[in-house]
């Protein structure tokens, strides 16, 4: 059996509110005993007229503890009686409510300093948080309370100590404002802001396995293509080492699926061995992005091809009948963690044979102890060239032996029981990927990528948004949920990215179609910056404004970065401005926290370094400008702007001022490099261009 489930097989109980939810996470607690409610006004209201406090889960599908919680304690009919008389239970999906998950993290971090998935918070019933924490074992164990006791002891302290609770929620709630109480600076912003800054995230790195700091070990793409910022703008090489080191140790470790492509979540030691088996739609992208810029900036060719792997993942195992993408693939199958990844030396023989097994043991070092409850994660520890060294076979016929291994594995992998899907489609994480894939088109020449991103887009253009604004959330034929300003930022960057791939100005009068809606109802006009909701959304607890980048990027790093790029399109002062407002509220944060701001330090280089600005004057089906877009596409150029003049049209929509006016050298196609209001001399040969963009 190998088809995605988006829901398990239920007991057959009576469904709970849950089961008219379109979310898969919410869905999957539908049959639970406990009497859940969606958020909403029902769940609130109730809570008011009841004079009970709510009990709010936060999850999402893909997450391996929110299952465990849900089987040791929501399915237990004890502690859901419990929770039905105790509390109003409401049940939310983090993916697809960032806005609550965002609020009530903050809070339980500021209670307890640590935070995490499954979220549980108790809230008064106006839903300001008294006291909370993450996951809670069905007994007492390693340090942590029941939590049928914490459900008694929380119950009990709101009833019989209520001015306490009074206490607790006035001070949390003023801390939970003073999050979002940035405030401009005048610090002044230079290249050696950013250098001390980046320098400063360096002490962090592992020179052992690569990446930022000991287990549990995520891949920060925003500070790896923040090195390679700084490798280019600063010469040192000590930077390009980094991101080649750490890439090599994930490509070759377990957090790396070696049979279908992708990455896990993260891996849960420092060396990239055992990951958290969940695959997200967001880290594929940002990482396919970061190993096709690696693969430029580095000349590197094998993560180009570990860059092809994320793809040739994603569009057979997490893309839409209509083109759009998936959100997450879960941990489990079969009720067990990673059991469809894992192998043992038995099952491999049985599916290669005794010669082909042979290889296949050494090369993905699997053994009879295992590496994970007695099976084995697939990992390298040795590259094709050792391994024909050790079977006596030339590079070339191991490399297709290794190949052969692959597709056989695969094949016999494709007939387990697949790990759950999340098969709705989020705003944000398809920008991210569209944004992969339009690289991926430029960086290695493949149509597959551009086709695969158009359609893409074209699904986010005709389904989340309808002209006016943009809803975060598409599945089963419906658009619902507002969209947050992340959702906003990286479809307007994604735009950005397919003007780039086929120099349509289509693209471009979309992405300011999108701006206008985040400069009209997402700006802070007194302050700064963006809020994550806009002016109409729902009233929540607070209006939080979020500038820290996690494991997707800050609403407003993202949107700094696409403002300053549009900028540079449709030289509008205030894009312009508003990436300065922005950058003022970072500015003293960038350098006390430079770790949580690496993606604001990358559109702060953007702001400080100014675009190399690539003119283009010829026939836009000339075969030569092909030529030429695809040598532009293959280099590492961050800061990029390109623009196409065809001399056969009377009006160029997008030029910058100081290119307009420019014309071709005999005929033949022409390009100018233009930096800081200045252009070089026309080129008429890639060579040229190539000098003027290392001078």
């Amino acid at each position: 059996m190998s088809e995605n489930k988006t829901e398990r097989s239920q007991p057959p109980r009576k469904p709970n509110r849950l089961i008219t939810q379109q979310s898969p996470y919410l869905r999957q607690h539908a049959y639970n005993p406990v009497d859940w409610y969606p958020w909403g006004r029902e769940a609130l209201e109730r809570a008011q007229a009841e004079n009970k406090p709510i009990l709010l889960s936060i999850g999402y599908s893909a997450c391996h503890w929110c299952h465990v919680m849900e089987r040791e304690s929501f399915d237990d009919e004890e502690t859901a009686q419990l929770m039905n008389e105790l509390f109003v239970p409401i049940k939310v999906d983090r993916e697809e409510r960032p806005d609550l998950d965002q609020i009530y993290m903050d809070a339980v971090q500021l209670l307890s300093g640590r935070g995490g998935w499954p979220l549980t918070m108790f809230l008064t019933p106006d839903a300001k948080p008294f006291f909370g924490g993450t996951y809670f074992p069905p007994e007492d164990r390693h340090g942590l309370p029941s939590f049928r006791r914490v459900l008694r002891a929380v119950a009990q302290t709101y009833h019989e100590r209520r001015h306490e609770i009074a206490q607790n929620v006035e001070q949390l709630t003023r801390a939970l404002d003073g999050l979002s109480g940035f405030r401009g600076t005048e610090m002044e912003l230079s290249a050696a802001t950013i250098e001390r800054a980046t320098a400063t995230i360096s002490r962090y790195y592992d020179p052992v396995n690569g990446g930022i700091g000991q287990a549990p070990k995520f891949p920060n793409p925003f500070i790896l293509s923040l090195f390679l910022r700084a490798h280019r703008s600063t010469k040192e090489s000590a930077y390009g080492d980094m991101v080649r080191h750490t890439l090599s140790k994930m490509a070759k470790g377990g957090i790396h699926d070696h049979l279908g492509g992708g990455f896990h979540r993260y891996s849960v030691d420092s060396a990239w061995l055992v990951p958290h088996f969940e695959k997200m739609l967001y880290d594929n992208a940002l990482l396919a992005s970061l190993y096709l810029d690696a693969a430029r900036a580095l000349n590197e060719s094998s993560f180009a091809e570990v860059a092809r792997g994320i793809f040739d993942y994603v569009l057979r195992e997490m893309t839409n009948p209509e083109g759009g993408f998936f959100s997450t693939q879960d941990a489990d199958s079969e009720g067990e963690e990673g059991v469809f990844f894992l192998w043992t030396p038995a099952q491999l023989q049985a599916v290669l044979g005794e010669d082909l097994a042979r290889i296949a043991v050494r090369y993905f070092d699997v053994t009879e102890e295992g590496n994970f409850d007695g099976r084995n994660i697939l990992h390298l520890t040795i590259d094709v060239a050792d391994a024909a060294k050790l079977f006596g076979l030339d590079e070339r016929k191991m490399a297709a032996t290794i190949d052969e291994i692959k597709r056989k594995l695969f094949a016999a992998r494709e007939t387990r029981i697949k790990p759950a899907r999340d098969e709705k489609s989020l705003a944000a994480w398809n920008g991210l990927m569209i944004s992969a894939l339009a690289e991926g088109y430029r960086a290695l020449g493949e149509m597959r990528y551009l086709t695969a991103a158009e359609r893409a887009l074209n699904f986010v253009m005709t389904r989340l948004w309808d002209g006016s604004r943009l809803k975060r959330s598409f599945k089963d034929g419906v658009a619902q949920h507002n969209g947050y300003l992340e959702d906003y930022a990286c479809v307007i960057h994604s735009l950005i990215d397919m003007y780039e791939a086929t120099l349509s100005a289509e693209y471009l009068s979309q992405a300011q179609a999108l701006t206008r809606v985040v400069l009209d109802h997402f700006a802070d006009k007194e302050n700064g910056g963006f809020f994550f909701t806009s002016d109409d959304h729902e009233a929540l607890i607070t209006r939080s404004k979020p500038l820290f980048d996690g494991s997707t990027p800050s609403g407003n790093s993202r949107m700094c970065l696409a403002l300053l790029r549009l900028h540079a399109y449709l030289g509008e002062e205030r894009l312009l401005k508003e990436a300065e407002r922005i950058l003022a509220l970072a500015g003293s944060a960038m350098h006390e926290q430079p770790m949580a701001l690496s993606h604001m330090l990358e559109a702060a280089d953007l702001y400080v370094e100014g675009s190399d600005e690539i003119v283009l004057i010829g026939e836009r089906e000339d075969g030569e400008l092909a030529r030429w877009l695809g040598w532009i596409g293959k280099r590492y150029l961050p800061n990029r702007a390109i623009f196409l003049a065809d001399p056969g049209s009377s009006a160029q929509r997008f030029m910058p001022e100081q290119a307009v006016g420019k014309a071709q050298v005999n005929g033949q196609l022409t390009a100018y490099l233009c930096r800081r209001r200045a252009c070089s001399p026309p080129q008429t040969t890639i060579e040229g261009l190539a000098a003027e963009l290392e001078r």
